[in-house]
This record gives C-alpha cells, sequence and structure tokens, in this order.
C-alpha cells in the first residue's frame, strides 16, 4: 500500500531553517529524526548526515544544500519534571536550486527563510542534483557515484570543450582517468558520425612514460611516434626541412635567447636563403668568403680574430673530415697588431693584394656549399657569425652558445625528426608521441616544438574543427621549479604554454594535464583549467596548490583529498554545479595505460611443491 503524500512529507521532514548566515544555513533537526537511516515504501533513506543533500523548501522552490557540520546543544531544564534534553542542529551550505523544468542549477538564485522546513533527498531528486547532461545532449559514461554508487553522465560539450586538470599521487588513478575520459569521448563520437569526428577533431597526446602506446588504449585509430635518442631504429617525426629551416624552430632546438641569439638565427636564415636562390650558390659563397677573409686579416683585434680562426677552420677543413692547416703560411705580429706572411715582412694591412696568395684564400676560392639536411643549415650559422662578428654587431661569446647547442644536438636532430619527407603529422586524428625512450634535454624541447607549430598551423587553418592537447605528466614541462635549464628558457616554455591554455578556448585549441605534483605546475597554468578530476594528494604544497586553484571546490571536500582510494577523485568546475566524489570505472585490462604497480607476487612466484 502506498502512502499518502503529507504522510511522504513527514517522513522525508527532517526539521525547519532556525538561522541563515549568507549561504551558511542553520536547521534544527526534528528530535525523533535522530537516527542513521528512514524507511520510506519499503526503500531505506540515509538520514540528514555529514556531506549528504537536504532540500529546504521556499514556497515553490526547492533549494539544494549540503551539510558541512553538525553540532548538539543541551536544552535547560523546563516543565513541572525539571528534566534537559537536547536539540541537535546541521549546518549546510547552499549548492543550488531545482528550477521550474525540475533541472539542478548551481548557484544561489534566493535564500531560505526561517521557519522552511528541511527534507531527505529522495533517490530520484538525488539523481536530479547529480545529472550533469541537459536533455538530448551528448554524454560519456566513465563514472559511478562515490558515496551512493549510482551512474554518473559527464557533458561532452562543457567538459571536452574546456581545459581539464588531472591531479593525483602516483598510484591514485590519474592515468586510468585520462584514458577513460578520451576513451569514452573517441568512441561516443566516432559512433555518432565517424568521418566528421576524424577530419573536425584532433587529439596529441604527449606522453612521457609510454604508457599510453599500447594498440588498445583509448583508440586502435591512433598513430603513436615511439621516438628514441639513444638508437637509430626509433620512430621520426615528420617534420620536412621547411619545418626545420624556420626561425622558432631554430632557436627551440638550440634554446636561443630571445634578445640576441634569435636574431642572429633569423639573419642566419635570410642569408641561407639568399644562397639558395643565387644563380650560383657556389660562387657567391666563395665571394662572401674571400670578402670576410680580407676584412680578417687587415684587422688589429687579436682576440676577434682569434674567434673568427676558429670559424675558418670549421668552414674549410679537408674531404676527410680534419682539420687542414689553413693558416700555416700566416702568423700574427704583436708588435705591429697585424697578420703577415709567416717570417716575412709581408703585412696584410698595408698590401691586402697579397692576402689572395694564402692557403686559407685559395681554399675560400675551391669552396663547395654543403648539399644535405643539416650541414647547409650549420655553414650559413657560420659563415653569418663569421660576419656578425666582423661587423661588431654581436659578440662570439653571445652567440657562440647557441651554434654549440645545436651542433651537439644534431644526432638527436638526425633520429627524432624525418627533414626529407612532407611534414605531414596527421596519418589519423589521435597521434600520440612516445617520449619514454628520449633524453631530457629533448623531452622538454619536442612538447614545446609541436605544441606551438600545431597551434600557429590550428589558428590559421583550423576553422571549425578542434585540436586537443594532452600532456601526461605535465610537470616535465610545466613546471616552474626545474633547475636543468636557463631561467629564461624555461620561461620562455611556460609562457608559450600559458598563451596557449589562455588563448586557445576561442580557437577551438582545448588543453587537458595530468601530473603528480600540482604544486609544480605553473600556478597560471593550474588555475586557468575549467575543469578538474582530483585524486588523492598528500603532500602539503599539493594541497595547497589545490586550494588556490580550485575556486570550486568546498572546505569538506578538500578535506578528503588525502583519503580518497585508488579510482575515487573530486570532480569540480563550470561541467558541475558542485564538487562530486566520483569513482572512475576501470578500463578493461588490454585498453588500460601500462601504469600499474607492478606486484612481487608475480615477479617472484611461489616455488613448486
Amino acid at each position: 500500500m502506498t502512502m499518502s503524500r503529507h504522510t511522504r512529507q513527514a517522513v522525508l521532514r527532517v526539521g525547519e531553517v532556525c538561522a541563515v548566515e549568507g549561504r551558511r544555513i542553520f536547521v534544527l533537526v526534528d528530535a525523533q529524526k535522530n537516527v542513521s537511516d528512514l524507511l520510506l515504501d519499503g526503500e531505506i533513506l540515509k538520514n540528514v548526515s555529514v556531506n549528504s543533500f537536504v532540500e529546504i523548501r521556499k514556497g515553490f522552490l526547492s533549494i539544494i544544500g549540503k551539510i558541512d557540520g553538525e553540532r548538539v546543544e543541551e536544552v535547560p531544564a523546563s516543565g513541572r519534571d525539571g528534566g534537559s534534553g537536547f536539540r541537535r542542529t546541521v549546518t549546510i551550505t547552499l549548492s543550488g536550486y531545482i528550477d521550474e523544468t525540475g533541472r539542478f542549477v548551481g548557484g544561489t538564485r534566493e535564500l531560505p527563510l526561517i521557519g522552511n522546513e528541511a527534507y531527505v533527498l529522495t533517490a530520484a531528486k538525488l539523481l536530479v542534483v547529480h545529472s550533469l547532461v541537459p536533455p538530448g545532449e551528448a554524454a560519456v559514461h566513465v563514472a559511478t557515484h562515490y558515496d551512493d554508487g549510482f551512474n554518473v553522465a559527464l557533458p561532452i560539450d562543457g567538459l571536452f570543450n574546456s581545459h581539464i586538470a588531472i591531479f593525483g599521487n602516483t598510484g591514485s588513478g590519474k592515468s586510468n582517468t585520462l584514458a577513460r575520459l578520451y576513451t569514452e569521448l573517441v568512441s561516443t563520437l566516432s559512433a555518432r558520425n565517424a568521418p566528421a569526428f576524424r577530419q573536425n577533431a584532433r587529439f596529441l597526446l604527449f606522453d612521457f612514460n609510454g604508457e599510453f602506446s599500447a594498440p588498445d588504449c583509448i583508440t586502435r585509430e591512433k598513430t603513436v611516434f615511439a621516438m628514441s635518442t639513444r638508437h637509430d631504429n626509433g620512430q621520426r617525426l615528420p617534420l620536412g626541412l621547411g619545418g626545420l629551416v624556420d626561425v622558432e624552430t631554430l632557436a627551440i632546438i638550440c634554446d636561443a635567447t630571445e634578445k640576441t641569439q634569435k636574431p642572429f638565427l633569423r639573419r642566419a636564415l635570410r642569408r641561407l636563403t639568399k644562397i639558395h636562390t643565387a644563380a650560383n650558390p657556389a660562387e657567391y659563397t666563395r665571394g662572401i668568403l674571400r670578402r670576410q677573409l680580407t676584412e680578417m686579416f687587415q684587422m688589429t683585434d687579436r682576440t676577434r680574430t682569434s674567434q673568427l680562426q676558429e670559424q675558418f677552420r670549421g668552414l674549410l677543413r679537408g674531404d676527410d673530415g680534419d682539420d687542414v692547416d689553413l693558416f700555416a703560411d700566416v702568423e700574427w705580429h704583436g708588435q705591429q697588431s697585424s697578420f703577415r706572411m709567416r717570417a716575412t715582412e709581408v703585412f696584410f694591412r698595408t698590401q691586402p693584394a697579397r692576402i689572395q696568395e694564402t692557403l686559407l684564400y685559395r681554399a675560400a676560392g675551391e669552396y663547395a656549399f654543403p648539399v644535405g639536411v643539416l650541414a647547409p643549415v650549420f655553414a650559413a650559422l657560420q659563415i653569418q657569425l663569421i660576419d656578425d662578428v666582423l661587423a661588431n654587431r654581436a659578440q662570439h661569446e653571445h652567440i657562440a652558445p647557441a651554434f654549440t647547442r645545436l651542433k651537439a644536438r644534431e644526432p638527436d636532430i638526425a633520429r627524432l625528426f624525418d627533414l626529407q619527407g612532407a611534414a605531414d603529422l596527421w596519418q589519423s586524428n589521435f597521434v600520440v608521441l612516445n617520449l619514454n625512450d628520449v633524453n631530457i634535454e629533448m623531452k622538454k624541447t619536442i612538447p614545446l616544438l609541436i605544441a606551438k607549430a600545431e597551434y600557429a598551423r590550428h589558428k590559421q587553418d583550423g576553422a571549425g574543427r578542434t585540436l586537443t592537447i594532452l600532456i601526461d605528466e605535465a610537470h616535465n614541462i610545466l613546471s616552474t621549479e626545474s633547475f636543468r635549464e636557463a631561467e629564461s628558457w624555461k620561461d620562455y616554455r611556460l609562457e608559450t604554454f600559458e598563451e596557449i591554455i589562455k588563448e586557445g578556448r576561442k580557437f577551438g585549441v582545448f588543453v587537458t594535464i595530468s601530473s603528480q605534483r600540482p604544486s609544480d605546475i605553473s600556478p597560471t597554468i593550474a588555475s586557468q583549467a575549467h575543469n578538474y578530476f582530483i585524486h588523492r594528494l598528500i603532500n602539503q604544497l599539493d594541497l595547497k596548490a589545490i586550494a588556490s586553484a580550485v575556486s570550486y571546490i568546498d572546505k569538506l571536500a578538500e578535506e578528503s583529498i588525502p583519503t580518497l582510494p585508488t579510482g575515487a577523485c573530486i570532480f569540480s568546475g563550470v561541467a558541475s554545479g558542485m564538487p562530486i566524489r566520483l569513482s572512475i570505472k576501470p578500463l578493461p585490462l588490454n585498453a588500460r595505460p601500462q601504469s600499474a604497480t607492478r606486484a612481487f607476487s608475480e615477479t617472484v612466484p611461489p616455488a613448486a611443491d
């Protein structure tokens, strides 16, 4: 027999509002409702307790609040028997309201009045409060409610067209969360319209530890570049020579400073273009070298001439690769501050025509501008450096470090980039860059290089499309505490990603970061995320970073972060009207990221009987 409406209301009622202090509401609990459970139509409901929801009715409006504290006060003796009692008061923080259409809306529209009645939420209304997806809109089903176990659908629009941050200690489940979210997104959108999805949505995942490269992880229709700086058998990114001969690319690869080294690279690339477009590139280059030699032999500054000699030795070497003693027939005369023919009185400063008799000048006249992939770039850099030192446009010691770094990274460039073919990164619309076997310098360089290039390309050509950049173990490249590089270069890298995360949304570029150490992440980047999945965090610095970056989280949820079990997280952000504790559903074994903790019992099986 179904109970009447009035009887249902009497069962669900728990008390009435006794005080209102801003968004904090105080409800005096009815004396007969101080029990743990209520029975309604054969269904057991949890009675009011900390972390549960209540409904406060103000006329026809249902105001929803969450209990974040309670206290008991002794009631003074009264009446003929002189006995005393207790009254229970719960403190409620308003979460939102149920509007006229029956949907839950986060935020505060009205405050309750003293005397308004408070009720326990039924299972149906609890589902309404946790319904994040408007009717008819697409959703992903990746989680259940941590406390009550029902499924919680997350909206595609509002979640994935935003910046997402996933934080949690190692082993807390953050890699599964990242994989689960994008596995469901790819599956859902492909099922709706696979051709349009492949054409209009692109995903670029930087995988620092090789966790997402397994065939069934996220999607089988993905392209994985498993790169290596340790051997020549790794896959190479199709950068193309045009992608390398770019001032931004070269500046990133050699960590060039903005005000000194980057302008030098720009001048060198202009010189390279002039050489390539000359009617006779070899003779054009020889003319430059002969002019430079003539100027050098007439200089009086010994320091600068020593620097120039080293550059000429690097350019004009023998066919066998060994340095040729091209200065065997000339020497520096200290008293005259001039070059001369060795053991003669022929000083080039007063007899410049005799310069043409030197070995060096003849070698310059036979110089062949190199062919190949990287050799022409290095030759143009050396020629430009000689010109800059001659013109006193730049100090050798300021420019040489960038050239040295680029030269030192030549083997890495050859192993990581395909410079011969076309620059076609997108063989499919989901690309994973596996950086597990890449050295630390290039681990920091490749994400910056590729993200900056793809962001610029998308802004120019990406109308009507989206680009999602996923960064696992984001502290590797977004850390403010890195000491492996110059401060100016670290600032440049952070500023680049900060620009993407601050400005990218309006161009359809979205960033998802995952990290164990939110305190290491740039505060600008951490605070610009729109939606957060916060797994277990224990370190006080990490908890403090969360408290300052995530304005949507309440005190009660924040205090529960260190005790969250594996797979559980607090979801908070613009896609949710309030923080929700979720349990992310685990993926099948074959589709999980390769990040599981290895068990000793599996490594050392028991001995046979």
